[in-house]
């Protein structure tokens, strides 16, 4: 057996695994949706290529499935609240009515989700650095080491928020 090594240390601790729910020496491992390589993380592919297909919605109750999924994955994305906004909008109560305004930001938003960056794991003996952004109606930042990302954050501000900005 190759991984005998693994599998007498953790007999050894008396630890318990069910090894059909075990992978050793892979290169890359699916993770609640996301992709964990030697690389970093990134979306799972067909998660990726769910968005991709999602037709457009035509009420609340499919564009919050959408956005859910998406939503799931803003980490991976700059600036995803500033760019999911319009959509978010139309959650509001009687608001819903799909406009051209909609329907470019669905696509959009399809557009960037399968284009999403992988993001880089952090190495916690390196410094880490963050840039964070505000504006009057949402705020951002970003964490990366030596360039290269490992999360986005942005959220849009509550109306009553913004107008504690003025």
């Amino acid at each position: 057996m190759p991984y005998r090594g693994c599998i007498q240390s953790i007999e050894r601790n008396v630890l318990f695994a069910k090894l059909s729910k075990c992978s050793f020496g892979v290169l890359e491992i699916e993770y609640l949706g996301h992709i964990v390589s030697g690389e970093g993380v990134a979306m799972d592919a067909t998660k990726a290529h769910a968005v991709l297909e999602w037709p457009t919605p035509l009420n609340i109750k499919q564009l919050r499935g959408f956005l859910g999924l998406t939503g799931h994955y803003r980490r991976f994305i700059k600036g995803y609240a500033k760019l999911a906004a319009p959509l978010t909008d139309l959650l509001k109560k009687e608001a819903f009515k799909w406009t051209p305004e909609a329907e470019t930001t669905f696509v959009q938003l399809q557009k960037v989700m399968t284009s999403a960056l992988v993001l880089a794991l952090p190495n916690f003996q390196l410094p880490f650095i963050l840039e964070t952004n505000s504006s009057d109606t949402g705020i951002g930042a970003v964490s990366h080491q030596n360039g290269h990302p490992i999360a986005f954050f942005s959220k849009k501000l509550a109306p009553r928020v913004q107008k504690k900005s003025d």
